[in-house]
């Protein structure tokens, strides 16, 4: 598993309403092409979603159903083609100082063999490009 962390200046409610918006990570999120949210909540968090795009390794279409909390979200894949296994939480952390820390977890499992070192550095290159996307577009 993969993890990484960023400060954002922006409230952790508002960075959970980003994140919840996945129709909109094609915007801030490098890789990925298309997003779909499916049967979204009361709140608008979907239940589950539909990606395409390019998972550092391979371009896929999957979807993935998520497990939402105030201030965590967690997600694990039930289809796709080229993956075998996807999981991955992202958890915010407010500092109380106007910013929040960001932590995003993740793991994931091709159905080809891979290495596990490019297994790793893929995973690390979609965590750090996602963050970076993230922080842009929360804080504008």
């Amino acid at each position: 598993m993969t993890h990484s962390s960023i400060v954002i200046a922006a409230d952790a409610a508002d960075i959970m309403d980003i994140i919840a918006d996945v129709e909109t990570y094609a915007d801030w999120i490098p890789g990925i092409d298309n997003a779909i949210a499916h049967d979204p909540d009361e709140s608008g968090r979907p239940a589950s979603a539909t990606f395409t795009g390019n998972l550092g390794l391979v371009k896929d279409s999957y979807t993935v159903a998520y497990d939402w909390a105030d201030s965590e979200v967690s997600w694990h894949l039930t289809e796709g083609e080229k993956l075998h296994d996807l999981h991955g939480t992202y958890t915010c952390a407010d500092l109380g100082d106007g910013t929040t820390e960001v932590s995003y977890y993740l793991e994931v499992e091709l159905a080809i063999p891979v290495v596990g070192m490019l297994r790793r550095r893929g995973e690390k290159v979609i965590v750090d490009s996602a963050l970076k996307g993230l922080k842009r577009r929360a804080e504008g």
